[in-house]
């Protein structure tokens, strides 16, 4: 019985990491996993010249990077370890700090900081390779918990 824990930990992340891949956005975004832990989650979408949304500054469109939070925060609840079998944004408040520098990758990163019964609460940021300490964009949701019955 040592090994359950693992299993389901493996479990839960393998669920996690096939809810992502089944998104249409994130394939077409190019969206990857880099981690999945217990409630959080880091995915990366590479800069492609189909996502600018300011053809003269060659800024990625702030749509691409908002679909970029919301699944990485979706990724987040999927792999908290009371883990839902679903889940859906009922909540996203993304505030924008700066474009991101055109041609690097944009990195997201989310968290549940707190689960009830049917609701679960996110705190993401995303960065472009300048660096942790100067956030393109944070957010805060919340997300359905859809429970196996």
């Amino acid at each position: 019985m040592a090994d359950q824990p693992k299993r389901d930990e493996e479990l839960r992340l393998r669920v996690a990491r096939d809810f992502i891949d089944a998104l249409p956005h994130a394939r077409t975004l190019g969206m990857q996993v880099a981690h999945l832990g217990e409630g959080e989650a880091r995915i990366v979408m590479p800069w492609n010249e189909k996502l600018i949304g300011d053809p003269q500054t060659r800024v990625i469109h702030g749509g691409a990077v908002s679909a970029l939070m919301d699944t990485c925060s979706g990724a987040a609840v999927m792999a908290h370890p009371e883990a839902p079998v679903s889940t859906a944004t009922i909540d996203l408040r993304i505030d924008y700090m700066r474009a991101a520098v055109p041609g690097q990758v944009i990195t997201a990163r989310a968290t549940v900081f707190h689960m009830t019964r049917t609701v679960a609460f996110i705190r993401a940021t995303a960065h472009d390779e300048e660096g942790l300490d100067l956030p393109v964009a944070t957010a805060t949701g919340a997300f359905t918990v859809e429970r196996a019955s």
